[in-house]
């Protein structure tokens, strides 16, 4: 069973005010933000509500004082992708998977498909391996296209589900997740 996180930060502001949600201070702390590159890449660029979703995390970290290990910024979103063979995407890849404190995958839907990302899934397991914290982005629930071994992820792994819409709204809940799954990586460091 997924986690659901609750937010601990969504007390309301009294009336009257607005206030802005305090975002954790992610200095320190190393994400790994992956998501299809090969599958999402179409005729005239890059499936852009994958982009636009990925932004939204990128940013986020990077805003928190995070540093974001991300093969589509590294990639230009699939502009560059010709000009890595499989050997350096491979050993970057799995390079920043055992120096990162948390995994984000970003895995899009389609219609009521997830977007095919085999590359992914292959980080799935490095991170389900080597024990990461997973903080999982996608349509909630999950999509039914969605493998066994996927669903099944969290019986073996950290695995906590969320929203990307709600994500893309407000990155207030995934960033104290992600501060609190980091804390302990990053003191013991």
């Amino acid at each position: 069973m997924f986690k659901n996180e609750v937010n601990d930060m969504a007390t309301p502001a009294p009336t009257g005010t607005v206030e802005e949600p305090a975002f954790p201070d992610l200095t320190g702390v190393n994400v790994f933000v992956g998501g299809p590159i090969q599958h999402a890449i179409e005729e005239d660029g890059f499936y852009s509500p994958l982009q636009h979703a990925l932004h939204s995390v990128i940013d986020a970290v990077k805003d928190t004082g995070g540093t974001v290990f991300s093969a589509h910024v590294a990639e230009k979103f699939g502009a560059d992708t010709p000009l890595f063979s499989p050997r350096q995407v491979s050993v970057r890849d799995f390079d920043w998977m055992q120096r990162c404190d948390v995994f984000i995958p970003v895995l899009p839907v389609r219609g009521d498909t997830l977007l095919r990302t085999d590359g992914t899934h292959v980080e799935l397991g490095w991170a389900s391996a080597l024990r990461k914290p997973i903080m999982l982005v996608t349509q909630q629930p999950l999509a039914p296209s969605a493998s066994h071994l996927l669903r099944g992820l969290p019986a073996i792994a950290d695995v906590s589900l969320f929203d990307v819409a709600a994500v893309a709204q407000s990155p207030a809940e995934l960033l104290a997740s992600v501060s609190r799954a980091a804390r302990p990586a990053v003191a013991a460091s």
